[in-house]
């Protein structure tokens, strides 16, 4: 049976001309991420990294606990989004946890990442290559919609609401966004800026919601690297006051037709 070749990423009409509120954020965060060294981000985000490995890993078994909590015994039949879904990672690792190929979707607004991401990922996954709120997807087509490092990445305020509040509306009642993000500020990067978990319940205000504390602090995790391999695993569990990043799970509630009140 002939192999499909792999699909271009989807693109939406060419936006309107914005100059201030939300639109004209994606553009701000376009010229954001061309002042960033692309060398400096490989060394770092590579897997051969012992502390991004780390952060991985963590970060896996943290949403599969939060996962089998909700109830769900694996990934198939999900439809599963991601914003911001980048050169395609965590959508590989979806897949490699047993997520269907045809029912994942990836938003990606820097045209070389959805290149990437187009490159690496089955031919199945929908990759959309826009900003996010112009992005089509249906209201209530998805079982969860991941953004990790996203909202940190968006510093004008009114356009958080608006992602949030597409990523609420594209969610089924039972399904759950899933924040991944940094809680502090970076004094070294002025184009980011922390989401303390109060402003992510504020962002989702119907939401029901588990966080949990991950990644040690990434200077010290990769320190830690150089020295041994084992390291940032060993320093993680032993300095949670040093871990940086949240993992937020926020389920829309299920509405008891029946009884006409939430579950």
């Amino acid at each position: 049976m002939p192999v499909p070749p792999p699909r271009e990423a989807d693109r939406a009409p060419a936006p309107q001309q914005a100059h201030e509120g939300p639109d004209a954020e994606a553009a701000a965060v376009a010229a954001r991420y061309a002042r960033r060294d692309a060398r400096t981000d490989a060394r770092r985000y590579t897997l051969f990294d012992a502390a991004a490995l780390q952060a991985q890993q963590e970060r896996l078994r943290a949403m599969l606990a939060l996962w089998r909590a909700h109830g769900w015994e694996g990934l198939d039949g999900l439809d599963l989004l991601e914003i911001g879904c980048g050169a395609g990672g965590n959508l590989l690792d979806l897949v490699r946890l047993g997520a269907e190929p045809a029912r994942l979707t990836g938003i990606e607004l820097l045209p070389e990442r959805a290149a990437a991401a187009r490159a690496r990922l089955p031919a199945a996954v929908r990759l959309i290559e826009d900003d996010a709120l112009r992005a089509p997807s249906a209201p209530a087509s998805q079982d969860a919609v991941l953004l990790f490092t996203v909202f940190s990445s968006v510093l004008d305020e009114a356009a958080r609401e608006a992602l949030a509040a597409a990523a609420w509306r594209w969610l089924r009642p039972g399904g759950g966004v899933l924040v991944y993000d940094f809680a502090v500020d970076n004094p070294r990067n002025p184009d980011v800026r922390g989401l303390p978990a109060a402003r992510v319940r504020s962002l989702f205000p119907e939401a029901r919601t588990t966080s949990l504390r991950l990644t040690l602090a990434p200077p010290l995790a990769r320190a830690a690297g150089r020295l041994h391999p084992r390291l940032p695993a060993l320093a993680a569990a032993l300095l949670p006051p040093l871990r940086t990043h949240r993992l937020h799970w926020l389920v829309k509630p299920r509405i008891n037709v029946t009884e006409g009140s939430q579950a």
